[in-house]
């Protein structure tokens, strides 16, 4: 890596989850913007959806009068196409344009006929979610295309960043319209490649005999992968978040990564070191009180508090694995009282009023179904909560487990915990992450940032990362990185059971050892440093499109 600054005039960067909090992607961006915002300041422009009302406005988003005023004035954007100006409310506070997209629709069948005879795109078996994220990325490209003439982009370095399949149409329009645009393409995780996982289908061992095509028409997913590829392949310069979905890309997608970007952090969030024992106190005193007002325990200081948490991918994100691994420590004689969360938003309704009776009432009793904080929807076709039946758990006194599904997004307003997911992240004593699959994985990196010990697997872009860099070894990393593949369920199972079974018997002096250096981790992940990659991958851009223009 370099760390000269590439010479950027303009980076527009677009995503479906600028200002819009859906899962990973936005703390990539919203984490990143911080140092981008530092080189290039109001020169860099996120686009996202304007998917808000004034009954539901985003929380994320400031609107300005003044921002980008003269051009937003001037913006020559199809009748009936709206935008908002504001700043991201984000360390750094960049620039953000929120589009609204539906006049896209019209014209989705003319736009799709264009797209197959340049690039091949096939959007004739589209479904699902398809038709809206290429209306957005088609009007995040006609973003992309005004502020490149009001900004005379002919004359200036300008780049245009798309992450993710959704916004692969804005990529390709503007590679269409604006050839002098260096055009970058970040896949977080392939589509198809997370298609053949939540399938069921084993990745790994059979991963160089995969067709990508093939494996499209197989499961239904020829729209997505065919625009993810096209993308892939028509971006100057093509990234992915880690080696491992990288060997994925050039596999299933035809084209290896030009350079590997690995998700940093910003610690900004994490408490001062003044506060950090108060702010642990308090979220240790809530997760330990709801435990009790769901099951009548009266749960000790001292109890050993785990979780994983996460998008709600029984499979992919190993939540199998957790319930399991909990189910086996039960056999392995723990030295304290275990008390297992499993913190993953799924269809949930309100907080269960028994137990916020419980709640109200100093939580003296057990209450039904002790298992879970809100109500399901799908109750009975949710795999989390029908394998804590059939695992045997029994939340009861004589238990030395006991586990928790938090079924519902920790925002601060879910009724129960009423506090953040961090907030609630820095009482615990560890974390598990057993991923199958996941080019990155934030969730083990954000533990370890508040000091959390965690326990992720070789599957994990970040377990490889800290393999690589730092070591397997918990004792020394804060990490620890189980080996996983196809075949070896039980023996991660079982080395999960045993790391947890190790951090519960580990006395004051080596849990505080384990902690720095879990800090330490989180400290080299830092987007401080790991922002180069990406200054790198602007360089690769801009040089591409000088090559690919001299080339005419």
């Amino acid at each position: 890596m370099s760390s000269n600054q590439a010479n950027v005039d303009l980076l527009i960067e677009t995503s479906w989850e600028v200002c819009n909090k859906v899962g990973g992607i936005y703390t990539v961006l919203s984490t990143k913007a911080k140092n981008l915002h530092k080189l290039y300041k109001d020169k860099v422009i996120f686009i996202g959806p304007d998917v808000w009302t004034d009954e539901n406005p985003s929380p994320f988003f400031e609107e300005s009068a003044t921002v980008l005023r003269s051009w937003k004035a001037k913006a020559d954007l199809p009748d009936g196409m709206a935008v908002r100006v504001g700043r991201w409310n984000v360390p750094g506070k960049p620039i953000a344009v929120l589009v609204k997209f539906d006049s896209m629709y019209a014209v989705k069948d003319e736009f799709y006929g264009k797209m197959w005879d340049l690039y091949g795109v096939d959007s004739l078996h589209a479904y699902g979610d398809y038709d809206e994220a290429c209306a957005f990325s088609h009007a995040a490209g006609l973003v992309v295309e005004s502020l490149y003439n009001y900004f005379d982009g002919d004359k200036k370095n300008v780049i245009a960043h798309f992450d993710e399949w959704t916004t692969g149409m804005g990529l390709l329009y503007t590679k269409w319209k604006l050839p002098k645009v260096a055009t970058i393409f970040t896949t977080h995780a392939t589509s198809i490649g997370r298609s053949i996982c939540g399938n069921g289908k084993p990745l790994y061992d059979y991963l160089k005999g995969y067709n990508g095509d093939q494996m499209a028409f197989e499961l239904n997913m020829q729209s997505k992968h065919s625009l993810e590829k096209a993308a892939a392949h028509q971006a100057d310069c093509f990234t992915t978040v880690s080696d491992i979905t990288a060997v994925e890309c050039e596999q299933l997608l035809d084209r290896a990564p030009d350079i590997v970007t690995p998700n940093g952090f910003e610690p900004n969030f994490v408490p001062a070191k003044a506060k950090f024992a108060a702010a642990r106190r308090v979220a240790r005193e809530s997760l330990l009180s709801v435990a009790s007002a769901l099951t009548g325990i009266e749960f000790d200081d001292d109890t050993f508090i785990v979780c994983t948490s996460g998008r709600s991918e029984y499979r992919n994100k190993g939540i199998d694995v957790y319930l399991d691994a909990m189910r086996e420590i039960s056999y392995k004689n723990p030295c304290r009282r275990i008390l297992s969360y499993i913190m993953v938003p799924a269809w949930s309704g309100q907080p269960r009023a028994c137990l916020l009776e419980s709640i109200n009432n100093g939580h003296s009793y057990r209450v039904d179904d002790p298992f879970i904080t809100h109500s399901l929807f799908n109750y009975e076709s949710d795999p989390i909560i029908q394998r804590i039946h059939s695992a045997g758990f029994s939340n009861d006194v004589n238990s030395c487990i006991t586990v928790i599904y938090v079924p519902c997004y920790l925002n601060g307003a879910d009724g129960v915990f009423n506090k953040s997911y961090y907030d609630l992240l820095i009482g615990m004593d560890a974390t598990v992450f057993p991923s199958y699959y996941e080019p990155w994985g934030y969730t083990p990196l954000e533990s370890v940032a508040f000091g959390v010990p965690t326990i992720t697997t070789s599957l994990s872009g970040f377990g490889q990362w800290v393999m690589s860099s730092r070591g397997m070894d918990l004792n020394s990393t804060g990490v620890g990185v189980v080996a996983r593949n196809d075949n070896n369920y039980h023996e991660v199972v079982s080395s999960i059971a045993d790391d947890l079974k190790l951090l519960s018997c580990a006395d004051a002096e080596t849990r505080e050892s384990i902690s720095k250096q879990a800090l330490t981790t989180a400290d080299q992940a830092n987007w401080n440093l790991f922002i180069e990659y990406y200054i790198d991958a602007f360089r690769i851009a801009l040089d591409k499109e000088i090559q690919r223009n001299e080339s005419k």
